[in-house]
């Protein structure tokens, strides 16, 4: 037993012994493991994980970026993988069965609802809560992974943090212009990025939501570094600021040279485009454009005269009658559909410009943006490619083999398959919509010249000069394209011939087309060329500083042009109006954020368009207890400061509104009215010195006749009335109103015994009207100075153009076989227009009962005898007041009867007198009459 004892105790204590070992090796083990994965970590290079923190994060701000507008501004809920989802529409959508929708969710907790609406409804609500959280959560990883990355040392997330804190894509990010300042500036300090000092330099100028107090010193030191490190914003800033002197001493010079630089970079990135240089972005519109001008349509010099004409106003016109481009287009593409061919040829222009205005000077001018729809080359092809197959139905097998003539056994209407042709041979030239072929853009333009289209003939030159088929180069070939181009008004004709004779040194000859491009609607390149030839007189040492003066202000206005329409990497003016388009508050602030970075670099449309969003003069209960806010001074001095700098740039509409602030007194420093008003009659003296400002010229004259910022003077009063109608005879109402009060006040002066009235027997020369005397001519025996001198129509039949041999018999053919061309270009420029006149021919022509649609027929006849319904509402109008004083006179007339009536009973009651008895009225019988049977019908 003793023995057995021991063996246990001995096979106890290995045991005991064997489990300590294990647990002591497998602890070392941990130990060990342990510090090799510490060793690891500790190996890990922070630079890698900065970079890979930083690809995570702009991978998933791509996703978050890449959400329509509609959606990241107001974030959708998206229905889950319920069954009913695919069959039934979004609560977040749009239409009459969305809303419904929406206002079932208000009511789905109600018992008599159907039980599968309200399981929808409960399904809908919690998906899009849950989208929206994860959205949200995605933006949140951004930010964090970006902070983790400049945490580790990289500077590219440091920049992308403050840029989403500044620009925020959407509504889930939120808006920080503090913690951007503070990122920028460690990132302009850390590595001197041109970006980020320009954003500085805009922050500190502006002082924009009071991050740092506005300091100017620090604006253009900041801007100075960022221009000189080839920020292209910044050196436009920099040249506006010499230009017009804010926070520096104006100097033409200095501003010359930044906005020379500009100006390269916007040419270089030009010329870098496809042949015939990159696209031009399309127009920006002002804000104010679009509803007519600053003072409504007619009151302003935006829509009033030649301006009247311009894109911009028809659109707003177009707006104003209830018209929209999906209408439009939906009736040009159901007439080019049945074969219309003028339509389908207009259609295919829309497509390709993405406008439906287009620009003078040409297809390279590009268009409107007021008018803007989205490019589509596919289908401006397709429109194109039916017009030229009516007169080219198939290609050759070898399109490099010579072209062969078809004009003689071609059909004679060709108008509009040469233009079509134009167009074809422009988008194989540069690719667009199809791939880049010389080849073909080559035959498609020899088939264009054959018809002398100019902007074959364009095209052919460029091809012939630059060797883009095989190599070759031929400039007399080119030069003679060209020269065919130029002599029908080619814009870019007339470019490429002078720059021809600039590169050869012939400044002058040169000169002489850029200007004639200019007349004939160049945007871009002619600028460039003119401002580089007079930038050089002005910098020569031998020309007088009058000279050199007037040369340096030249090139530095055209610098200025085309940097700010080379804007194609940062188009600040085509931002802000997608996001003021989309019309939220958040949208909102940020397009008047990018309007005020634009306003700071000179761009006038962004000054007018922050200037007419913060304008404290648009109310006329200003200063009144029923306005609907109190003016701000702090705003208002803004609105001012843009108004000011958009009217030194020939706005005359902003140059009357710093008129308008001085004499309310809105943004001003606080002086004596007098004093305010003479600065406001000063201001609206240069706008009515430019003689197209009516408004300015009837404040003159109201100004004058009362003696307020100017001495009383009835006679400069009427004066200055009169000019008002004959600059706008759209005021002819308000003027003779003014008139006739004018008159009034001058004959009450006279009888009071003043001096200098206004005369009714004798008629003031000086400040006589046209309404005054309409006749006048004819009464005084004078004749028309163009009676006996010959017409434009005597001498249309040959131009006043550089002439040549065989120009003759070149013009004979053309007439003879263009009048169809001539109709294919006639009315282009106002589509709009255009399609109304066609609508109105076809009722004409069809008439109420038409031959193919009676009903349809009918219902068009319907509509517009509507719309000339519309021309009656005055008279409408006229007869619907008549009838209401008619009314109101017989209701005080009946009230006043009554009361008559009611003290002659109280008369007799106090006399002691009996009432006195109704007398029967009319000729019914009254109640009780046995007469009254007798007017009985039914018995």
């Amino acid at each position: 037993m003793p023995s057995s004892k021991k063996t246990k105790m001995r096979k106890a204590s290995l045991a005991t012994f064997c489990m300590v070992a294990i647990a002591a090796f497998a602890s070392a083990n941990d130990a060990s493991g342990n510090g090799k994965r510490g060793e690891a970590l500790e190996t890990i290079d922070p630079s890698v994980e900065a970079s890979r923190a930083y690809k995570q994060a702009m991978s998933t701000l791509a996703t978050l970026t890449a959400l329509p507008p509609t959606q990241s501004e107001e974030p959708s809920h998206h229905s889950s993988g319920y069954p009913l989802s695919s069959f039934l529409p979004s609560i977040q959508g749009q239409g009459p069965i969305a809303s419904t929708l929406r206002i079932l969710v208000k009511l789905k907790n109600h018992s008599w609802l159907p039980s599968i609406v309200t399981d929808f409804l409960g399904r809908e609500l919690p998906s899009g809560r849950k989208r929206e959280e994860e959205l949200q959560g995605k933006a949140v990883k951004v930010v964090d992974l970006l902070q983790h990355a400049a945490d580790l040392g990289n500077t590219d997330a440091l920049y992308t943090l403050g840029h989403l804190a500044l620009f925020p894509p959407n509504t889930y990010f939120p808006t920080d212009p503090m913690a951007a300042y503070q990122t920028l500036d460690t990132h302009a300090h850390l590595t001197g990025n041109a970006s980020s000092q320009a954003i500085l330099g805009f922050l500190h100028g502006t002082g924009y939501h009071d991050v740092v107090p506005v300091d100017q010193a620090k604006a253009q030191l900041y801007l100075t570094f960022a221009a000189h490190g080839g920020h292209k914003g910044a050196q436009m800033a920099l040249g506006y600021r010499y230009w017009s002197g804010i926070g520096v001493a104006e100097n033409c010079m200095a501003a010359l040279q930044w906005y020379e630089d500009a100006a390269e970079q916007a040419m270089a990135k030009f010329l870098a485009g496809p042949p015939g240089g990159r696209t031009l972005p399309l127009l920006p519109p002002r804000l104010s454009d679009l509803v007519g001008g600053v003072y409504g349509p007619g009151a302003s010099v935006a829509s009033t005269g030649l301006n009247a004409g311009r894109a911009v106003i028809k659109t707003a016109n177009a707006r104003a009658a209830g018209e929209t481009w999906e209408d439009l287009l939906e009736y040009y593409l159901f007439n080019a559909d049945r074969g219309e061919i003028d339509f389908a040829y207009r259609l295919g222009k829309i497509f390709y410009q993405g406008s439906i205005y287009s620009t003078p000077g040409g297809i390279a001018s590009g268009g409107d943006g007021a008018s803007a729809i989205p490019r589509d080359f596919h289908h401006a092809r397709h429109y194109f490619l039916r017009i030229a197959r009516q007169v080219w139905p198939r290609d050759p097998a070898n399109p490099r083999q010579p072209h062969v003539s078809t004009k003689e056994e071609g059909p004679a209407q060709v108008g509009y398959a040469a233009l079509a042709a134009g167009y074809l041979g422009r988008m194989y030239l540069r690719g667009e919509g199809v791939k880049q072929d010389p080849v073909m853009a080559k035959m498609w333009f020899e088939r264009g010249a054959e018809y002398n289209e100019k902007e074959c003939h364009n095209g052919l030159g460029i091809i012939w000069r630059d060797g883009l088929v095989d190599g070759k180069k031929d400039l007399k070939k080119a030069m003679a394209h060209f020269a065919a181009a130029a002599t029908q008004e080619l814009a870019e004709a007339q470019v490429n011939i002078g720059k021809y004779h600039y590169e050869r040194g012939d400044l002058k000859l040169a000169t002489a087309y850029f200007e004639t491009a200019l007349r004939q609607g160049s945007p871009f390149e002619a600028y460039y060329y003119l401002a580089d030839i007079q930038a050089r007189q002005a910098r020569a040492a031998m020309i007088p500083p009058e000279i050199a003066g007037s040369s340096c202000a030249i090139a530095v206005s055209f610098y200025k042009l085309v940097a700010e329409r080379g804007a194609w990497e940062d188009n600040l003016l085509k931002e802000a109006d997608d996001l003021w388009a989309l019309g939220t508050e958040r949208a909102s602030e940020m397009a008047m954020l990018r309007w005020w970075i634009a306003a700071e670099r000179g761009y006038e449309v962004a000054q007018n368009n922050l200037a007419y969003v913060l304008d404290q003069d648009k109310s006329i209960l200003r200063f009144t207890r029923f306005a609907p806010y109190s003016p701000s001074n702090d705003t208002a001095r803004l609105a001012l400061t843009q108004w000011i700098r958009s009217a030194a740039q020939r706005n005359v509409d902003a140059l009357v509104k710093v008129g308008d602030y001085y004499y309310h007194g809105l943004g001003v420093p606080d002086e004596p009215e007098s004093v305010r008003w003479e600065k406001a009659a000063g201001y609206y003296q240069s706008a009515a010195d430019t003689q197209m400002s009516a408004l300015a010229m009837w404040n003159l004259g109201w100004m004058y006749e009362n003696g307020i910022g100017v001495p009383q003077d009835f006679h400069l009063a009427k004066r200055h009335y009169d000019l008002a109608y004959e600059t706008n005879s759209e005021a002819y109402l308000p003027v003779l109103l003014s008139l006739i009060k004018l008159h009034a006040r001058s004959l009450w002066h006279t009888l009071m015994g003043g001096k200098n009235g206004l005369s009714f027997w004798e008629g003031d020369e000086d400040g006589r009207s046209y309404y005054d005397n309409p006749d006048a001519r004819e009464l005084d025996g004078a004749q028309d100075p163009n009676i006996g001198q010959p017409s434009l129509e005597d001498g249309e039949e040959f131009d006043e153009g550089p002439w040549y041999l065989g120009k003759a018999r070149e013009e004979f053919n053309r007439r003879r076989r263009g009048h169809d061309q001539e109709r294919a270009t006639q009315d282009e420029e106002d589509p709009v227009q255009w399609a109304r006149e066609r609508r109105q021919a076809e009722a004409d022509r069809d008439g109420d009962f038409g031959p193919e649609d009676y009903f349809d027929a009918a219902m068009r006849g319907q509509r517009y005898r509507e719309e000339e319904d519309v021309d009656e509402f005055a008279e409408t109008m006229l007869l619907v007041v008549l009838c209401l004083m008619v009314s109101i006179l017989l209701y005080v007339r009946g009230r006043w009867v009554e009361r008559l009536r009611r003290e002659e009973e109280q008369r007799r009651q106090a006399n002691g007198q009996p009432p006195q008895q109704p007398q029967p009225q009319g000729v019914f019988p009254p109640p009780g009459d046995p007469a009254q049977e007798d007017w009985a019908i039914l018995r």
